[in-house]
């Protein structure tokens, strides 16, 4: 059996030298070809160490670490199967890919099954095909490693309730969460839109003397001005035109409890001097009432805007400020901690292919890398929502670029010197798919850009942007919803 050295162009390196090079076992009892293996795949970066038949490669797997074992399936004494055998049973890992005469496939077939990578038919067909497959059976180790050491990081890292994060900025917020939970002060939360302040408020709560009371959220931007009050503090039959019966208010649903505040600094200038008094002397009255409450409630308040700024235009009470920012914690955008990107797609990953009951198990090293250099403007809730797109998308257990749904998308133009203005072209994987799918995909990335684009150019005004698209504002919001699109405008929360 002859192995040419020399019949593949050689053009494409099947190991990165930015990498640690994968250690490959070539187990054959032929030694030219052994020999010859073993040149190519040194010649190719990989770390390369030999056996002469099924016995020797048992004792050698005792002593050392390998990545990949490369065997001949049919041995004299102790043959490929019995190594197979050896290997899934003893080292947890180690890829196998099986070498075997083209009369043999039926029996490769059935190695497969029991646990091979993959299997290779003599003569083979070209130098690159041993190289790369070799190389993608390491590549797949190392991403079966890197998922395992990913989970233990998971298991094992400092947390705070659902909030995920190792970095330096994550480790202040644990430290000012995990300090201010068991007091009753109020706190302020601060951060941009998608940074997790309502996950961090529910984690205060949930490590707080109050955790088996109620945990009651508000958006207050989403309720309407003339309501605000009626709906915080309650209102009696007839306070106002439709009040046909007496309300609870958020506050009486979270006595002995915590209520959140979303957005406090769209809260309307009488719901302020209400919210005053219940914080100085924890009693208010229903709209219409003359009667006062008293309520037991810790208020966790928070904001994405600056609310100095809003101070100093007059829109939000000075006194309120600093009654409600007696402890603030301030959720790091994820840019600021780029480190954290791969637990929490890893995290993601977890949840959403569970949940789609698929077998998307890792990302490949460009798909990581291209996360991490995403500046991500809705920080984790964009990329949770990255990953779950990619989790439907993808075609096979490794989510790569492709998957992705901030690559280019296929319907925008891409001008060149030899096109004209208005060739469009596909991204990378897009031409790979089913008609039907390629469309609905490139739909889909349309639809959330278009409506992401028109509530970001009028500042989250969904009756001005549903005017710009010809639309009403209910169908508007469906339609924006339902491409994926997430906005405090359109009722979501952090």
């Amino acid at each position: 059996m002859k192995f040419s050295a020399g019949s593949s162009s050689g053009s494409i390196r099947a190991v990165s030298t930015e990498e640690v090079p994968p250690r490959v076992l070539v187990v054959d009892d032929e030694p030219a070809l052994r020999r010859s293996l073993a040149r190519f795949l040194t010649s190719r970066g990989m770390s390369v160490i030999t056996a002469e038949d099924g016995r020797a490669a048992m004792d050698l797997l005792q002593r050392e670490e390998v990545d990949v074992a490369l065997i001949d399936l049919m041995m004299p004494n102790v043959g490929g199967l019995e190594v197979l055998e050896y290997v899934k049973a003893n080292l947890a890992g180690v890829q196998v890919v099986i070498m075997t005469a083209f009369g043999d496939v039926e029996t490769a077939v059935k190695a497969v099954r029991a646990g091979a990578y993959h299997f290779l038919t003599k003569p083979f067909r070209s130098n690159d095909e041993v190289a790369v497959t070799v190389a993608k059976a390491a590549e797949h180790r190392r991403l079966a490693d890197r998922a395992a050491k990913l989970a233990l990081r998971l298991q094992q890292m400092e947390k705070f309730g659902e909030l995920i994060g190792n970095s330096r900025p994550m480790r202040e917020v644990y430290r000012l969460a995990m300090g201010v939970a068991p007091t009753s002060s109020t706190v302020l939360i601060l951060g941009e839109s998608g940074t997790g302040k309502e996950l961090t408020a529910r984690a205060i709560h949930q490590h707080s003397p109050r955790s088996e009371g109620p945990f009651v959220p508000v958006n207050c931007s989403a309720i309407p001005v003339d309501l605000v009050e009626s709906e915080l503090f309650g209102h009696e039959r007839g306070a106002f035109t439709g009040a046909t019966s007496a309300r609870e208010g958020l506050f009486a649903a979270a006595h002995r409890g915590t209520l959140f505040l979303d957005e406090i600094g769209d809260l309307p200038p009488m719901a302020q001097v209400k919210l005053l008094r219940v914080l100085q002397q924890g009693e208010t009255k229903r709209v219409g009432s003359d009667q006062t409450r008293t309520f037991d409630v810790r208020v966790i308040a928070a904001t994405n805007v600056d609310l100095r700024d809003r101070m100093e235009q007059g829109k939000f009470r000075e006194d309120l400020f600093y009654r409600l920012n007696v402890v603030s914690i301030t959720l790091p955008p994820l840019r600021e901690r780029r480190e954290d990107v791969p637990l929490l797609g890893y995290h993601f990953l977890q949840k959403y292919a569970a949940r789609a009951r698929r077998n998307v198990r890792e990302f490949s090293p460009e798909a990581l890398r291209a996360m991490q250099q995403q500046r991500w403007p809705g920080n984790v809730r964009e990329l949770e929502n990255a990953v779950e797109y990619a989790v439907v998308f993808c075609r096979g257990e490794i989510v790569t670029p492709s998957d992705l749904p901030f690559e280019r998308p296929s319907w925008a133009p891409v001008p060149t010197e030899d096109s004209d203005e208005g060739d469009v072209t596909l991204p990378a994987g897009l031409a790979d798919l089913p008609y039907r799918d390629a469309k609905q995909r490139a739909l889909g990335a349309f639809d959330n850009a278009y409506f992401t684009a028109l509530l970001e150019r009028t500042g989250g005004n969904v009756s001005q942007a549903a005017r710009e698209a010809g639309l009403d504002r209910s169908n508007f919001r469906r339609a924006a919803k339902r491409a994926g699109v997430r906005s405090r405008a359109l009722g979501d929360r952090d």
